[in-house]
């Protein structure tokens, strides 16, 4: 949460409006929940038979047991949409000149829009976009959202921000439009279900009515029912290594995430197919991978909102382009096969939303209120944390039930856990793990994360710009590229601008004031794999007399980072006041610098000067 003094620097600088007292709390009087492996979370949504969300309930009128046995509540909070107070815009900074400081809210949950391409129709991808926007258009200030896209692989196209116009440009650019599905067999809504039919229009005047044909007709309907089954395993094994990869992203941050999932089908076979000779051997079981995925998007406190992308169906078999025999011999089988599969499909949607808390909205036109009522749901809960009576970590599922003493009332919560040992957290601070999906928790490098919310507990304005007009072959000094990375180069110069009096200095004995600083600059490229980085650690002596001069001036700090000349790139600038463990980060394209005037006529940095790793003043 952003605190009053860290504005002093923005307002002096560039005279933006600061939040005063009663805005908003500070960072230290926020609440925090500090768990455990002891310690079990569950995020409670409430609402009433309108579906509203219950507010200012008490902790007394809510109960909770774990596989029948009573649990008493350790932890109680209770988290509403904040509605921000009108603030003035933030002034125009000229050309290479960026702030993380935001007037938007930083304690509430957080929203993800996924963009399901791969399990989607086409035309069904562009209602979403339809709708999308005009929600975008009407959303409440302050909501922070991000955009992921979902192909064969996941990837983000816009990183959290409560700015909707940011967001509307993205859905509207050319990230936004609709792509056909590598893996998804036919255009219309119902998707793959509809192969085997074609396959009998196609060879119905070829073979007649002949029982050869029909022979033959059985057989390729296996035959395509079992290539289909593989496609529909790959696009169940690709979703739900998108929702780990996903659940791992996400548990770095802090609080509640709603994850709304735009999809025209969960690929997850359930109900094997009666119509084929072999009806087992098509159906693509992945209830392993559901019972894993699940279970770390429960452990990220990861609401999933799955959203219909198809809207109010009905069966694509018995419009006029779909008159195969199957159809015209019974019609009611094939109306019945369309009920089935729809069914099995919102089924594993509703699953996955009460597995984890959400809710599933299905057979709906209006995708745009969908997405208001899982925001505003996810935006209005209670936190309860428990210390289970049983501590034996023995791999079982753990059943959670919340009960409300309110008649009435709704509540939306994860349903359980499986009693996994965690493995023990190790704290170091090696800047090279960061390369590595290994990477150990640290409050910067969770600030660094691609895409991330940006943090402002300590607020700075970063100058960035090309170094020089020239390319060159090697990596700035101090840099670590990740491997095989080559050149040529760009390298660009980094000026953090802060206010001094946001780092906390402890004092020795002999009146020494030491502060201990990081300063971080990485490079992402488009797919969100971190590729280089220069990170310096600043610990810094002052005599009580040099301290005060100090604090009297802005804080100037320099870094270099090289970017590949070719392809697309994204600088994410942080630092972080060790004492304190407060951090700051913000994110921005190399493209909308990479024209500017180089800094090689730029001044020597004030204050701590450029890139050492030691300063003694």
């Amino acid at each position: 949460m952003l605190r009053v003094l860290g504005c002093s620097l923005l307002a002096v600088l560039v005279s933006i409006p600061v939040r005063v007292a009663g805005q908003s709390a500070s960072a230290d009087s926020v609440p925090t929940i500090r768990t455990t492996s002891e310690l079990v979370v569950v995020d409670v949504v409430a609402t009433d038979a309108q579906q509203n969300p219950m507010l200012h309930l008490p902790a007394s009128d809510f109960a909770v047991s774990e596989d029948g046995h009573t649990q008493a509540i350790k932890v109680f909070e209770e988290h509403a949409a904040d509605t921000p107070s009108p603030l003035p815009p933030l002034p125009k900074f000229a050309p290479g000149k960026f702030t993380n400081y935001s007037a938007a809210p930083t304690n509430g949950a957080i929203n993800i829009l996924l963009l399901d391409k791969l399990n989607t129709p086409m035309i069904a991808q562009s209602v979403v976009r339809d709708q999308v926007l005009k929600y975008l258009k009407a959303a409440p200030a302050g909501t922070r959202i991000a955009i992921f896209a979902l192909t064969t692989q996941l990837r983000l196209l816009q990183g959290f921000t409560s700015d909707p116009v940011l967001l509307r440009t993205l859905v509207e650019g050319k990230k936004g439009i609709a792509g056909a599905s590598p893996l998804l067999a036919g255009g219309a809504p119902g998707g793959d279900n509809m192969s085997t039919d074609t396959v009998d229009n196609a060879n119905n005047d070829v073979f007649g009515n002949s029982p050869d044909a029909d022979t033959v007709l059985t057989n390729l309907q296996q035959f395509e029912a079992q290539q289909q089954s593989f496609q529909t395993m790959l696009r169940a094994r690709y979703t739900l290594d998108a929702f780990n990869q996903l659940a791992r992203y996400l548990s770095s941050l802090p609080g509640r995430k709603n994850l709304i999932w735009f999809s025209g089908s969960f690929p997850i076979s359930i109900l094997p197919d009666a119509d084929l000779q072999d009806p087992f051997s098509a159906v693509a079981s992945s209830e392993d991978e559901f019972r894993q995925t699940v279970n770390l998007l429960s452990r990220s406190q990861v609401a999933v909102y799955p959203v219909d992308a198809r809207q109010l169906m009905s069966d694509p078999a018995l419009n006029a382009a779909s008159s195969g025999r199957n159809v015209v011999k019974n019609p009611g089988q094939a109306e019945q096969k369309f009920f089935l599969q729809t069914t099995a499909e919102h089924g594993a949607m509703n699953r996955m939303a009460e597995a984890t808390g959400g809710k599933a909205f299905v057979d709906t036109n209006d995708l745009k209120a969908a997405i208001g009522r899982a925001i505003e749901a996810g935006s209005n809960y209670y936190t309860l944390a428990y210390a289970p009576t049983n501590r034996n970590q023995n791999g079982n599922y753990r059943k959670i039930e919340v009960k409300l003493d309110r008649p009435g009332v709704k509540l939306a919560y994860r349903r359980g856990y499986f009693t996994d040992e965690p493995s023990t957290p190790k704290h170091q601070d090696n800047a090279q793990d960061a390369m590595t999906d290994t990477a150990t928790y640290n409050p910067l490098r969770t600030a660094m994360l691609r895409g991330a919310p940006d943090p402002d507990e300590i607020v700075f304005i970063a100058d960035v710009r090309p170094s020089s007009a020239d390319t060159e072959l090697e990596l700035a000094q101090g840099n670590r590229a990740a491997p095989k990375l080559s050149g040529p180069y760009r390298r660009y110069t980094v000026t953090f601008a802060l206010n001094p009096k946001d780092f906390r200095c402890d004092v020795t004995q002999d009146s020494t004031h030491h502060c201990v600083m990081e300063f971080q600059t990485y490079v992402y490229d488009n797919d969100g794999v971190l590729i280089n980085m220069q990170t310096d650690a600043i610990n810094a002596g002052f005599t009580s007399e040099r301290y005060a001069a100090f604090l009297k001036s802005p804080l100037a700090y320099r870094q270099q980072i090289s970017v590949p000349t070719k392809g697309e790139y994204y600088l994410r600038v942080g630092l972080r006041d060790d004492t304190a463990d407060h951090v700051g980060a913000l994110e921005l394209p190399v493209a909308s610098v990479a024209k500017l005037p180089p800094a090689s006529t730029l001044a020597p940095a004030p204050g701590l000067g450029t890139s050492p790793r030691t300063a003694q003043k």
